[in-house]
């Protein structure tokens, strides 16, 4: 269990330099980001097996290797959103770029009336940047929404796992059953709360989608 604590440790190490290269906006981003998907994907899958091998470690053991696992997982999914926002990041500026270069290779109808021609010049360039406004707003928000989901659903494997530490401590301290259990009824109000929070994020969100739309 320990060669393999180590062998993702290193996992996550190089992913995070990984990371660092992609701020210098290399050439071969998609390969990098490739290689970080890969990566991540290699660390989840050790993380499940090190969740196998600590049930079968000492007892006195098993805390300390159910909470250096917990932080391989917690930085596996930061890394695995840090890489979505970025790939949202270089997709949106992708996209602003081709609709400048469509606009600016538009072309505009000839009319006797100079004035005409300006006025059409300026409705388009203004229904454009109402577009690209309200694009970006819309953007913002989704991913706005998109990190409050993370970090909640951040929060409630933090809280799953709390749980579980507390019933193990408890067990091996000996608490009586009515204390374990106004801990699991606890836990179950946090669950209800998080869901609650969970509807009313993606009511809002679903709100500022049909009106900017």
């Amino acid at each position: 269990m320990e060669a393999l604590y180590h062998q993702t440790s290193r996992l996550v190490h190089e992913t995070q330099q990984y990371f660092q290269e992609l701020e210098r906006k290399p050439p071969n981003v998609e390969e990098i980001e490739n290689q970080i998907q890969s990566k991540i994907g290699s660390i989840n899958s050790n993380c499940e097996r090190l969740d196998i091998l600590i049930f079968k470690a000492p007892v006195t053991q098993r805390q300390i290797a159910k909470m250096r696992c917990d932080q391989l997982k917690y930085d596996s999914r930061h890394m695995q959103a840090a890489l979505s926002n970025y790939r949202d990041r270089r997709n949106r500026a992708i996209l602003e770029k081709e609709q400048r270069e469509q606009l600016l290779n538009r072309r505009f109808t000839y009319n006797d009336a100079p004035e005409h021609t300006s006025i059409e010049v300026d409705a388009s360039t203004t229904h454009h940047a109402s577009l690209q406004n309200a694009h970006r707003g819309i953007d913002d928000m989704l991913m706005t929404g998109s990190n409050v989901l993370s970090n909640l659903r951040n929060q409630r494997d933090t809280l799953k796992g709390a749980h579980r530490r507390i019933i193990d401590i408890a067990n091996t301290l000996g608490l009586s059953n009515a204390t374990i259990s106004l801990i699991e009824k606890r836990a179950r109000q946090d669950k209800l709360i998080l869901i609650a929070g969970i509807l009313l994020t993606l009511f809002v969100i679903g709100v500022v989608i049909i009106y900017f739309t």
